[in-house]
């Protein structure tokens, strides 16, 4: 675009003037490497919605895109503002555009612009077949995808499966086996586009902590053939099928897709999982972000109780699964939280939480908190026995690091002194340093792991508490 064209962009525009601080279907993107196109523009904005329009501004290293809602645009901005997005290599910037909607003419240097959103929007809505054009100009992918679990150290069901693939778009049709000693699935999704992005998500992904590894890649084969509606074999648009002969569905475990099911928790922390847009956007590699396996990465949790949510609970539950850097609470939307971790890998954290902190002279209410030089971090030492005791939430917790003087009461007592129930309780003959204490219910021991993690018993001793995987 000639720089005439780019001094007079604002003519493009319809709408009222509006400050970058306000929400707007427009987003303003900076920094853009010179050499970027249509197609990687685009792909920013579609794990969170439609994306309704673009006007490249490449002389300029900027574009704006348009969403469908305003809601989609905010849920954008606000998760890119937590993650910088990398290009080839370059930061990308970005904020809410000054204007309520955009309006592009037919200029030569908008042509290109149009045909890439009219590929995107043509593949999304099924109205190209899956062969036709995608966002790059390459024949389009298959929508089944070929997934291999490799380190089956729990079950992974089903049901698993679909709950984590769902979050990508419609899962159509799943078919699980085992062979050559491997457990595998076969999953159709409603287009190739949704099943890109999916693969690009999951591939290398674990399902639970340091194992359940996701291994995906695109089937030959374009759709699937279901009989049967059971444990092994799902055709979720024929409900009529007959279950066949199937062993019953193993029950799965309560941590699954990336994220922490924890339903009931009286008024305190309800279903802890990742939306389908962070999860795909946190882990689209052609981004450039860190993968949800290696390196740090940042997890959206939704649906958490404002009265009692704080930053240090979910610093001290999450605490159990990997080292947290940062949390930070949503200030317009208190029930949802970014939760960045880490293995341990420090280096690029401050320009990835760049931004996310108040503005000077904007308090925010203790809703962000730092905790990267924290002492309780699990799993700082490469090697941590640590790694080797994860386990789902379960109503029986490990308690270590006990002092001599700390005799059995005294944990009974500390434990019921928030008015939970203490069902039983042991120390391990071998090492009286340690002990299980089992809970009235999960919920209990979830809100006793975040209360008592962490205190002082005196003698320079601090309790340590995580699940166990033992019962009484």
């Amino acid at each position: 675009m000639s720089s005439a064209a780019n001094g007079n962009d604002s003519k493009k525009f319809k709408g009222d003037i509006r400050s970058p601080g306000t929400p707007s279907r427009v987003i303003h993107v900076r920094k853009l490497p010179s050499d970027i196109n249509e197609a990687e523009v685009i792909s920013l904005g579609l794990p969170f919605g439609k994306v309704t329009n673009l006007l490249m501004l490449k002389g300029k290293n900027q574009a704006f895109l348009e969403m469908n809602t305003e809601e989609a645009a905010q849920t954008m901005v606000s998760y890119y503002s937590s993650v910088t997005p990398v290009i080839r290599n370059h930061p990308i910037f970005m904020q809410y555009s000054n204007h309520k909607e955009l309006k592009t003419d037919n200029s030569p240097n908008q042509v290109r612009a149009q045909a890439a959103l009219q590929a995107v929007n043509a593949v999304q809505t099924g109205s190209m077949s899956i062969a036709g054009v995608d966002p790059t100009g390459v024949t389009g992918p298959s929508p089944v995808l070929r997934v291999i679990v490799e380190n089956l150290f729990y079950p992974v069901t089903l049901d698993v499966l679909h709950q984590i693939f769902s979050k990508f778009g419609t899962v159509l049709k799943v078919i699980t086996f085992t062979k050559n000693n491997q457990f595998q699935a076969l999953l159709q999704f409603a287009d190739g586009l949704t099943a890109q992005h999916a693969k690009l998500a999951l591939d290398g992904q674990n399902i639970y902590n340091a194992c359940c590894t996701l291994r995906i890649s695109f089937s030959k084969l374009t759709s699937l053939n279901v009989k049967y509606n059971n444990d092994k074999s799902r055709d979720y648009t024929r409900p009529d099928l007959p279950t066949g002969d199937s062993q019953p569905a193993i029950e799965h475990h309560a941590m699954a897709a990336f994220g922490l099911a924890v339903p009931g928790v009286p008024g305190a922390l309800a279903s802890l999982a990742i939306p389908g847009a962070a999860a795909a956007a946190a882990a689209a590699g052609r981004l450039g972000f860190p993968a949800l396996s290696g390196g740090h990465c940042v997890m959206l949790v939704s649906n958490l109780n404002p009265e009692r949510v704080t930053p240090q609970c979910l610093f001290i539950l999450f605490g159990v699964y990997g080292d947290v850097i940062r949390v930070k609470i949503m200030f317009n939307k208190k029930e949802n939280a970014l939760i960045q971790m880490s293995d341990g890998t420090q280096a690029q954290l401050e320009v990835v939480w760049k931004g996310t902190l108040p503005r000077e002279g904007h308090e925010d209410q203790g809703l962000t908190k730092d905790y990267s030089n924290s002492p309780l971090h699990r799993f700082k030492k490469p090697g941590s026995k640590n790694y080797s005791n994860i386990f789902p939430p379960s109503s029986t917790l490990h308690l270590s690091n006990i002092p001599p003087s700390v005799v059995e009461d005294d944990l009974k007592m500390l434990f019921s002194s928030s008015g939970a129930m203490v069902k039983n309780f042991k120390f391990f003959q071998k090492d009286r340093k340690m002990a299980l204490i089992q809970m009235g219910s999960v919920e209990e021991a979830i809100e006793s792991l975040i209360e008592f993690h962490n205190h002082d018993l005196g003698e320079n001793h601090h309790l340590r508490v995580s699940f166990s995987k033992s019962t009484f």
